[in-house]
């Protein structure tokens, strides 16, 4: 599953990823058309690792915001990727969308609300913004997608009623002179 866009678009059924195991690493172009493919190798993942439907739903909208965050703004008028890795750990799903483009920029000329940033840290249990050195943006997602054994008193979040309802997330920024990161954390804990 590491042969990126071109693999799974031909040959693999993205309905039935059974060579998906615990991770995903791929690379796509940051086109619209890319987006449904890239989301359900995503979806798929979560589902395998024992996340409720609810939980797929927030996953699905997270990731959606994200790879569609890169391309509406990462490469302005320049074709580019996005890297795309999955993991599932610990009953944990991390996600990282990451992109090679222009990095985050305030007071963007772009349309949109600017709540898709928003949507992503209520929808996940946490949300980390890296600007990366060679250039471009990485969002780091974590998702709780199942109890591991012996855990008592876990609580899933990111639900479909936290993603529409008011933020009452913690969001720091901490700015260096060469880099920024963002912690977002929807437990109030960053």
């Amino acid at each position: 599953m590491n042969g990126g866009y071109q693999d799974l678009v031909s040959g693999v059924s993205t309905e039935d990823m059974s060579e998906l195991t615990d991770s995903l690493n791929a690379s796509f172009p940051a086109t619209a058309a890319a987006l449904p493919v890239a989301r359900r190798a995503v979806v798929t993942l979560a589902r395998r690792a024992g996340a409720t439907e609810e939980r797929v739903h927030a996953i699905r909208l997270a990731v959606s915001e994200a790879l569609t965050n890169v391309v509406l703004h990462a490469y302005r008028d320049r074709a580019g990727d996005f890297h795309l890795t999955a993991v599932v750990a610990g009953g944990e799903l991390w996600v990282l969308v990451a992109d090679d483009g222009c990095g985050l920029r305030p007071g963007s000329d772009r349309s949109g609300l600017g709540l898709g940033l928003a949507l992503i840290a209520q929808a996940s249990d946490e949300l980390t913004i890296v600007k990366r050195s060679g250039g471009g943006t990485e969002l780091r997602m974590r998702f709780g997608v199942g109890v591991p054994a012996g855990r008592t008193g876990y609580e899933s979040r990111g639900s479909v009623a936290s993603a529409t309802s008011p933020a009452a997330s913690v969001f720091s920024t901490t700015m260096y002179p060469d880099r920024v990161s963002t912690v977002v954390s929807a437990s109030g804990r960053s």
